[in-house]
């Protein structure tokens, strides 16, 4: 997450912690095209023919992933809406989490390579 640039900054000595903004490192680019697609997130989480279809093409492991990544940071996305957060601060929040959930099927899709 930290090279996508998706974690906040930091500036804090001693007991005193003071955490800013995302820090924009890394690759741009990336960055732009996660962000653009929590902006998906604002709908319900729904599984469709379409993807039915792709999903059963892949293992079991990735499929409970792939739709926990879209049940989880639908809610999340909610929550955060709810509770005052202004729109662009929750999609780069549900950015950081899509990461977290690309890195887990990158994980599971090592493990199974010969």
């Amino acid at each position: 997450m930290a090279y996508l640039g998706l974690v906040p900054s930091e500036h804090s000595s001693g007991k005193r912690e003071r955490r800013g903004g995302i820090t924009k490192a890394g690759n741009s680019h990336v960055r732009r095209v996660l962000v653009e697609a929590a902006w998906t997130y604002r709908h319900p989480a729904r599984k469709t023919a379409t993807l039915q279809r792709r999903a059963e093409r892949t293992t079991t492991e990735i499929q409970e992933i792939a739709w926990e990544a879209q049940k989880r940071p639908c809610h999340r996305y909610r929550h955060l809406s709810r509770h005052g957060k202004l729109p662009v601060q929750v999609c780069t929040a549900i950015a950081r989490e899509l990461t977290g959930f690309i890195w887990a099927v990158g994980q599971q899709a090592e493990v199974r390579r010969p």
